[in-house]
């Protein structure tokens, strides 16, 4: 306040260096992380791939010619496309129908085959890899002898992370252009003045423009998801926007009291800008729980979510007064919306009415609240969890197209094929053993074709014997075996299971992508009670350290809860089930959520969920110790904030929008989960659950022992600050509010 214009000038440099070192952030931006890191079958995997060069391929080309593929000049240009690839920098192996001569990467009509590919490198070398290499492959080749030609098209994991990461970057361009101007839109016509909508905006444009070029540095360390860019836009423009809501809302209130304007940035930064210290550190706290879990996709998005939200916070603290010393009084000239404009800038009358209907009648309007959200949780009942896969890509996408033709043409079921890794096991030396092995695995239920160094086994009987590619199988003193699952893929995971609990010759160990799905969910739900525990009681500290209140930080955790669960609910039966996809625009249902949304949206939402509830309390809070009188102050303090909740809710909600109308189905879940979470959260729950629950349990709300009270009077941010607003102390359950300027909670 006291040097305007120099902090002004400072944030105007640094706000133009972020912005160019923005526009190249997401150049080097991956798109893996889904599966966990450390566990048993990602732990094989590196060691197949180590010892015998197999595992999932990075790359599956499906090729066709204009004759069959064991048509001489067919498997002669066949022959030298597999060659051809082979030599392509950064290719390993390359094997393909016309070098190994196994069926099963033939078609069932003969008229197609398959090159599987490994390229050297982690998961986001080869999608880098692959950015280069596919569009080489995928054009129209020409076999050397002149017989005919080639067409290629392809799939793979690192083809889907490529091509995922080149969509998510276009749609980053268009969730700005339209996400800006929509949430612009939404604050004008909350304002009126466009001085007072440019202020929020400026916030959050800071806020985005900083966590990209924090970014920037992080990715050069660790892989960081081409999601992150798109979440942070998203949450750039919606937490930041609020903070900047509030604050300006705030301001005008006290301008409008007849307060200076430097008097007026001081009572809006003491009430409002302590709300927004909390916020922030709530916000923190529930996103750096997703640290705990082994996922890179996870850590990824709470980085960035974790730097927007304390680069929104300094902005608020920071650059927002002194834009509003700068401007003074004027930030309300040129209202567009004045004569339309029938909510006065105090209180706001419908959410007034809402909040008696909720305190007169606490039971049955809460209850009514209270089963909407039940009714829309009921379907998480049955949910299913997966990971990512090409089905998370728009059916037009190459990648998951070929994924598609694959499955239907060809009987190599190259997604669901188990490896059992067996490091200490001789073929020589143990080959009755090996063979007794092989026929119990084959034997187990929704195993079929396995193959091994011996041969080929089903149902529990060799099938055939020893081939060309069976020495594929062998390494000195190991070898693993091929199991290809042939039931329902809902049973997949069992047969892992199976596999894993199987007597074997010696220590054995089980890879492939149903294990990586088994260990990846497991591993989530390992790390979700500990991630779970702190993020609720670091949210019980801090709201006891913001209230001074026992029962008000657990009445926010429980409805936070109620509404995530009716976003979970709502979650399921859209995109597991299928129901209303076309009204969010058409993409593929798996039967299944991605085992790391819902972790990402409960991080998030929840952290919203307990934003709102801040500034909602605080200003409940500051009326009663006004007035006194808890019921006026209830529906007093939501008259004041419930229509900038709301418009809270709508921008973010309209800064979600681009996430869901995106092509890529995680995205579409993202948006749609927290944007459904956040509405409700700012509707239902805040303005019918909140106040129906104060008033049934009255000054209560405030009571806490006086031990708590002692602690709360030590640490609690309000001495930090210098609050000196009337507080309540030494009161009971029941007890009418006494007066007193001792700043107790």
């Amino acid at each position: 306040m006291r040097h305007p214009w120099w902090v002004l000038s400072v944030a105007l440099a640094i706000g133009l260096m972020l912005a160019c070192a923005a526009v190249v952030a997401p150049v080097r931006l991956s798109n893996g992380g889904y599966i966990a890191e450390g566990t048993e079958a990602a732990r094989t995997e590196a060691q197949l791939h180590q010892r015998f060069g197999a595992g999932i391929p990075d790359l599956v080309l499906h090729v066709t010619a204009d004759a069959p593929v064991d048509d001489p000049a067919v498997a002669r240009a066949g022959r030298a496309f597999t060659q051809e690839v082979g030599r392509r920098p950064g290719v390993g192996e390359v094997l393909s129908y016309w070098t190994v001569g196994d069926s099963r990467l033939r078609s069932k009509d003969g008229r197609a085959a398959l090159v599987t590919v490994d390229l050297r490198g982690n998961e986001d070398e080869a999608a880098r890899l692959a950015t280069t290499l596919v569009p080489q492959l995928t054009t129209k080749y020409s076999g050397h002898d002149g017989h005919g030609s080639l067409h290629v098209s392809v799939t793979g994991p690192a083809w889907v992370m490529a091509q995922a990461t080149q969509l998510s970057r276009q749609e980053l361009w268009q969730s700005e252009l339209i996400g800006v101007p929509a949430a612009l839109l939404i604050l004008l016509f909350a304002f009126g003045s466009l001085t007072a909508a440019l202020l929020p905006a400026a916030v959050g444009g800071l806020a985005v423009a900083g966590t990209f070029a924090v970014l920037r540095v992080l990715m050069n360390v660790m892989p960081l998801s081409a999601f992150a860019a798109n979440i942070t836009t998203a949450l750039g423009l919606g937490l930041a926007v609020d903070y900047g809501l509030f604050v300006v809302t705030r301001y005008r209130e006290e301008l409008a009291a007849g307060a200076t304007p430097c008097e007026a940035v001081e009572t809006t930064m003491r009430t409002v800008g302590r709300t927004v210290l909390y916020s922030a550190a709530t916000v923190v706290v529930c996103l750096g729980a997703l640290l705990l879990f082994p996922l890179g996709f996870l850590r990824s998005l709470a980085l960035a979510g974790i730097s927007v939200v304390v680069l929104a916070a300094a902005t608020t603290h920071l650059v927002l007064p002194a834009l509003l010393v700068v401007i003074g009084t004027r930030i309300d000239r040129g209202d567009l919306f004045a004569p339309l404009r029938r909510i006065t800038a105090r209180r706001s009358p419908l959410w007034l009415r809402v909040a008696r209907q909720a305190t007169t009648r606490p039971v049955l309007v809460g209850g009514s609240a209270a089963l909407v959200l039940l009714t829309l949780a009921a379907p998480f009942a049955h949910v299913r969890f997966g990971v990512a896969d090409q089905r998370v890509l728009p059916v037009q996408a190459e990648s998951h197209a070929t994924a598609t033709r694959i499955e239907q043409e060809f009987a190599l079921p190259w997604t669901r094929t188990l490896a059992v890794l067996l490091p200490d096991a001789d073929v020589i030396d143990q080959a009755e053993e090996l063979d007794r092995y092989a026929r119990a695995v084959s034997a187990l239920p929704g195993a079929g074709v396995t193959a091994t160094a011996l041969g080929t086994y089903k149902d529990g009987r060799l099938d055939s014997g020893p081939s060309a590619d069976s020495l594929m199988y062998i390494t000195q003193g190991a070898t693993w075996l091929a199991v290809a699952a042939d039931g329902p893929p809902q049973q997949d995971e069992n047969l892992v299971r199976d596999l894993r609990a199987l007597a074997s010759p010696g220590r054995h160990d089980v890879s492939g992508r149903p294990a990586r799905v088994l260990d990846t969910k497991a591993a989530v739900l390992r790390t979700l009670p500990w991630a779970a525990g702190i993020v609720v009681g670091s949210t019980l500290l801090l709201l006891f350290l913001f209230t001074g209140s026992v029962l008000i930080p657990v009445k926010a955790v429980v409805m936070g809860a109620l509404s995530l669960s009716a976003s979970f609910g709502a979650m399921v039966y859209v995109f597991q089930d299928g129901h209303l996809r076309h009204l969010l625009g058409d993409f593929t249902v798996t039967g299944e959520l991605e085992t790391s949304m819902p972790v990402l949206v409960f991080g998030a939402a929840f952290a919203l969920s307990v934003d709102y509830e801040l500034f909602l309390i605080s200003r409940i809070q500051e009326e009663y110790r006004a007035t006194g009188d808890h019921r006026a102050a209830v529906y007093g303090g939501l008259a004041r904030t419930g229509r900038m909740i709301t418009i809270a809710a709508v921008i973010f909600a309209a800064a979600l929008f681009p996430l869901v109308t995106s092509d890529i189905t995680l995205l579409k879940l993202i948006g749609c989960g927290l944007a459904l979470a956040v509405l409700l959260d700012a509707t239902v729950v805040r303005g019918v659950l909140v106040p129906a629950f104060m008033r049934l349990t009255g000054h209560a709300n405030w009571w806490a022992p006086r031990p708590l009270a002692a602690v709360h009077r030590r640490l609690g941010l309000d001495s930090w600050c210098g609050e000196s607003l009337p507080r309540t102390t030494g009161r009971v359950p029941g007890a009418r509010a006494e007066q007193t300027s001792d700043p107790v909670g």
